[in-house]
């Protein structure tokens, strides 16, 4: 898997996180240990993204100085 499908991928278990925990709120009484549940993975899931997209970033500048 290339990065860029990595990203796209961890992109996507993002958004789905984001749903469920939206679905998860709009309920009665929601579960709050699922809510915290959901918000730490998917605060896991940016910090990953944010890693592999500063890590190309770097990657590609160093590729221009050679």
């Amino acid at each position: 898997m290339s990065m860029q499908e990595h990203l796209l991928s961890l992109k996507g278990k993002h958004a789905s996180l984001d749903k469920a925990l939206g679905d998860e709120l709009q309920r009665p009484h929601p579960d709050q240990t699922l809510c915290t549940r959901l918000k730490r993975q998917k605060l896991r899931i940016k910090d990953e993204i944010l890693r592999l997209q500063e890590s190309a970033t770097r990657h590609q500048g160093s590729d221009s100085v050679h």
